[in-house]
């Protein structure tokens, strides 16, 4: 199977980019699973229904969401007619929406995918592992689902790594979300788990973590916000993993960076 997950989609600069690349690297690629993390696709902050359909209709067959999935109201209601929508699986019991969802895939397999969310520098939800275990084990690799994706949106890189290995041999690819910054370390694990720390944002790179310089280079210097956050409005770079897997195990077999537009060294997978 042929897998992409694409990094936090920050505002209308990086739904620019998904909208107008996506569509090209499904046909050129032959991408049977899609998966965006959307967490801050609506003006840097949640997710609308109106951009999770826009999402949706760029190619994406999954959105996963963060620690800013309730940023926009709207989404407290509408994630329960959006069963493509996945939050974080350990937030408390009676959040609306779904932690993991099976996803049916181009090639006609079907994925599970899983969204946690850490607790170290994060808002301390229920314990991350004990949740994507449970999934895992409800859902299990080669027995029901044909690839499995979890996508950590997480602050540290310890905590990341550690769910990582937690999931190695279980999962297909373990993917960090949230710094909005690319690391370098995709790589398949021992067990035959692909794994990057983070995938990096979807927006523009000139810019503090995709809003615009000023706000929060001044809240550095100053210790205290004078305005709001707004997403830098320049060209965006597509950030993200790809992954190809077994189709008898599940696992990865080849395992690449994606980074495509202005500022980054760009990386597309040559095995496709």
């Amino acid at each position: 199977m042929r897998i992409l997950f694409v990094g936090d989609v920050v505002g209308r600069s990086g739904r620019v980019a998904v909208n107008e690349m996506l569509p090209g690297l499904i046909r050129d690629w032959k991408l049977d699973l899609v998966i965006v993390n959307g967490e801050n696709a609506a003006g840097g902050f949640g997710i609308t229904e109106a951009i999770y359909h826009e999402l949706l209709e760029a190619g994406a067959d999954a959105i996963t969401l963060g620690n800013h999935s309730w940023d926009q109201r709207e989404a407290l209601v509408f994630i329960e007619r959006a069963p493509r929508l996945i939050r974080p699986a350990n937030f408390p019991p009676g959040t609306p929406g779904r932690g993991a969802a099976l996803i049916d895939t181009r090639n006609g397999k079907r994925a599970l995918v899983i969204n946690g969310i850490g607790r170290v520098f994060m808002q301390p939800f229920d314990d991350p592992f004990a949740i994507i275990d449970r999934e895992l084990n409800a859902c299990p690799l080669r027995e029901v689902a044909d690839a499995v994706v979890v996508d950590f949106h997480g602050e540290a890189s310890s905590e990341k790594q550690a769910i990582g290995y937690f999931c190695d041999g279980r999962a297909s690819l373990v993917v960090g979300t949230h710094t909005h910054v690319p690391t370098s370390d995709h790589r398949i694990l021992p067990s035959g788990t692909a794994y990057m720390t983070d995938a990096g944002m979807t927006g523009d790179y000139e810019s503090i973590i995709g809003m615009q310089r000023e706000e929060p280079l001044g809240r550095f210097q100053r210790g205290y916000p004078a305005g709001r956050f707004e997403p830098a409005e320049g060209v965006a770079t597509l950030s993200g993993i790809a992954v190809e897997t077994d189709d008898t195990t599940g696992l990865a077999t080849r395992v690449a960076a994606v980074r495509i537009g202005p500022l980054l060294e760009r990386a597309v997978p040559d095995f496709w």
